[in-house]
């Protein structure tokens, strides 16, 4: 029933919109992404990594190994392989202007994966993933070595969260 000063085509309006608006999000397939019902845990416990080439790479390995088994070690019996390449760059990226040696910089990890079935061969998810780390270079050289180490380290530790997120994105959506 409409009145004559308009409200009622603006309930009216108010109704169909609240109803789309419902309707918009019981189509909605939204769910957590490490949930225990999508069974993602089960499927990254199941996935294996190649083998290392460095020390860094190796650090990536290690920490996606934990981080896919939550802590139960290398999968046995796999489903899945993941090829991992690992790069690192070293960039200085404050100069001192009396030597020209550079005293604080940023550690470049980077990494192409490439996830497929073992079984079949099948290509799930591939991609290309880096993680930035600044460092301070100390004068001593020990200090810069361990320094550089520890960068490497840290973005080591967060290259391997991303690609996790990345793995687990594919597998929950199989």
């Amino acid at each position: 029933m409409l009145l004559s000063d308009g409200t009622g085509l603006s309930r009216l309006a108010k109704l169909v919109a609240g109803i789309a608006l419902v309707g918009a999000l019981a189509g909605c397939q939204v769910r957590p992404l490490y949930s225990t019902g999508a069974g993602t845990d089960t499927k990254l416990a199941a996935v294996a990594i190649s083998e290392a080439d460095d020390r860094v790479e190796q650090q990536v390995r290690n920490d996606l190994i934990f981080l896919f088994a939550g802590g139960a070690g290398e999968a046995q019996n796999a489903i899945y392989h993941l090829e991992l390449n690992v790069s690192v760059r070293n960039i200085g990226v404050l100069i001192d202007v009396t030597d020209d040696i550079p005293r604080a910089g940023r550690i470049v990890v980077s990494a192409d994966y490439n996830l497929t079935k073992t079984e079949s061969g099948e290509t799930l998810a591939s991609g290309k993933r880096s993680a930035v780390a600044l460092v301070d270079f100390p004068v001593q050289e020990f200090a810069k070595l361990r320094a550089v180490r520890d960068a490497e380290n840290r973005a080591a530790r967060e290259l391997a969260e991303l690609i996790r997120a990345d793995v687990a994105s594919a597998l929950a959506r199989r």
